[in-house]
């Protein structure tokens, strides 16, 4: 890979796969919707202009086009079903950008909360929260991308990340959120934790990103986790013995109302054996690696 063109460059992934890709000799077009944004060098361009890239980025030897501009990825517009709706026509229109400056390969990055709210929703009787939009608008672009994809001969990676965590990450989502509860002291309360979970450090993320780019297959899925999924209660004590040794977590006060996952759903077989990819740091230096940052910009 030599070039390739990144967008949501300014997010927590997307910014650490440009660096990723920057400090391995690749040229990135990093794309961000903020023209204001400092970075050095990258384009200006809105979710709903994406097809004037094709315009901005006179190249036309790119390698990879990654995708990672998605609005409301956290938050109360988890639940707008508007914007995640937008979304996927947003990433189909990005795909078909990526025909028009004769790029060939196309990396999305998906989320576990597909697989999560495809059970949910089509499970009998089920009753899923309004936060399954944000995975019911992933699973539509993935069903919109594939077909556009194969019509346009463009090799389509779609990257399902478990749960990245890590330095930079500003979110109140679990691990960052534990973290700062542990840092101030507050109670441990969780709920019986025994959902399968995974988490992977974000510098393994991009680590994984850059080898789905070099070698990922046309149509596959692939999950990007740490490879040892297990009952989020082992996450937790391994979190709490590794930064608060003396704190005492307190499991089943917080009532559970998701949908637990089979450890096969976070399977990491393809990535490893296609894409040659293996983490490198451990749930336990990460959370210290996180906690250290949290500490140093709180």
């Amino acid at each position: 890979m030599k070039k390739a063109i990144v967008t949501g460059a300014n997010g927590f992934v997307g910014s650490n796969v440009c660096k990723r890709l920057c400090a391995d000799g690749v040229k990135v077009f990093a794309v961000v919707k903020d023209e204001n944004e400092k970075i050095e060098k990258f384009e200006y361009c809105e979710l709903d202009e994406v097809e004037t890239l094709a315009d901005k980025i006179s190249d036309r030897d790119v390698d990879v086009f990654y995708h990672f501009a998605w609005v409301g990825s956290a938050g109360p517009l988890r639940c707008d079903e508007n914007i995640q709706l937008q979304n996927a026509l947003w990433t189909a229109r990005a795909l078909r950008t990526t025909d028009k400056m004769q790029c060939k390969k196309f990396v999305n990055a998906g989320s576990i909360m597909e697989k999560e709210t495809y059970t949910a929703v089509y499970t009998q009787e089920s009753k899923p929260g309004l936060p399954y939009i944000y995975g019911a608008g992933k699973l539509i672009a993935r069903a919109i991308c594939k077909p556009i994809a194969n019509s346009l001969s463009i090799d389509l990676c779609w990257a399902v990340i478990t749960n990245a965590y890590g330095a930079g990450e500003v979110s109140p989502r679990f691990v960052n959120s534990t973290i700062r509860k542990i840092i101030a002291g507050e109670p441990l309360q969780f709920t019986a934790a025994t959902q399968n979970y995974d988490f992977i450090y974000i510098d393994d993320v991009a680590k994984a990103f850059e080898a789905i780019g070099e070698y990922g297959i046309a149509n596959k899925e692939y999950t990007i986790g740490s490879g040892n999924a297990r009952p989020l209660k082992e996450f937790i004590l391994e979190m709490q013995q590794e930064l608060a040794p003396d704190a005492k977590p307190i499991f089943g006060d917080v009532p559970f109302t998701g949908v637990n996952m089979p450890l096969e759903a976070f399977d990491t077989t393809d990535i490893e054996t296609d894409c040659h990819f293996k983490p490198e740091i451990s749930f336990a230096k990460g959370a210290r690696m996180t906690m250290d940052w949290i500490k140093s910009v709180d």
